[in-house]
């Protein structure tokens, strides 16, 4: 196998990472959209992944960091890097799935 090939396969192995991260998550967004009480978009939006999704979710980010080569002051920080890294390729932006508002029956 040559070396495009090679980096091909990876580009789509880790598209696809991001992708499955991104329905876990999607999965378990509680439908508040990140709206704080006042309707106003928050900055950050936390999203309750329950056993077992959340020991897939912890492995991705896990080799994700690895993959990145993502620092931090603790290994909290170092998945919320990889998270943001990993949700990026996904194309979490405004046309993403997650911030559309079919999500948790909006």
């Amino acid at each position: 196998m040559i070396a495009s090939e090679r980096f091909e396969r990876a580009a789509v192995l880790g598209v696809a990472v991001a992708e499955e991260t991104r329905r876990l998550l999607r999965r378990h967004l509680d439908g508040t959209g990140g709206e704080g009480a006042g309707g106003e978009r928050a900055s950050t939006v936390v999203v309750d992944v329950p056993y077992p999704d959340a020991a897939v979710v912890t492995a991705l980010l896990d080799v994700a960091a690895e993959c990145f080569g993502e620092r931090g002051d603790s290994i909290e920080e170092i998945r919320q890097a990889a998270l943001e890294t990993l949700l990026q390729l996904a194309g979490f932006d405004a046309e993403s799935q997650l911030n559309r508002g079919e999500l948790g029956g909006r």
